[in-house]
């Protein structure tokens, strides 16, 4: 993978995290701006460091995934994806018309658990990328730094639009997993 690849996928992969820093901004109107600024380094940290643990993991089945690496990369991604397409379709489709959690507080423990819930896709793409043998270092900072950057900008973008680019960013970093998949499958 090139590393214009690589910022593709961490575009792609940071798009959950995008979504729920736009709609911690929205909902969490009371919130600091320490705590908010966190959300970003908290979502980069994390999309940074789960792909690098699953690549070592991935280290104990390589051989088998190195000869299956298109369609091991395909379903991993195609599923991530498309669950993302899914589920952003269906926030589309049933929008949330009020924000329940206005009244509370967003902790250090709701950042850590979002942060988690938001990274696990970048887990399983550690897979993806043991399987096209790339540098995981350099993968896993930019993937980091590219989530941290689409964080802030979800910061921003968050005061002024709310939930509405939340769900629709969802579902083009889905599209984006999923073409991503398609690409090491067939090319």
């Amino acid at each position: 993978m090139s590393i214009v690849e690589i910022v593709v996928l961490g575009l792609a992969l940071a798009m959950d995290a995008f979504a729920v820093t736009v709609s911690n901004s929205f909902c969490y109107k009371g919130a600091s701006r320490a705590r908010l600024f966190a959300l970003p380094v908290a979502f980069g940290l994390f999309q940074g460091l789960m792909p690098l643990i699953c690549f070592f993991l991935g280290g104990i089945i390589g051989d088998i995934i190195e000869t299956y690496a298109g369609i091991v990369t395909l379903v991993i991604l195609g599923i991530i994806g498309g669950n993302m397409i899914k589920e952003g379709v269906s926030a589309l489709r049933h929008p949330d018309d009020s924000c329940s959690l206005e009244s509370e507080r967003l902790t250090a423990g709701v950042i850590l658990m979002q942060s988690v819930a938001t990274s696990i896709d970048a887990f399983a793409v550690g897979v993806s990328l043991r399987a096209v043998n790339v540098d995981i270092a350099l993968s896993a900072v930019i993937i980091a730094l590219t989530t941290c950057a689409c964080c802030f900008v979800a910061l921003a973008l968050g005061k002024r639009f709310g939930n509405v680019l939340g769900d629709k960013a969802q579902i083009v970093g889905g599209v984006v997993l999923v073409l991503i998949g398609l690409k090491a499958m067939f090319f």
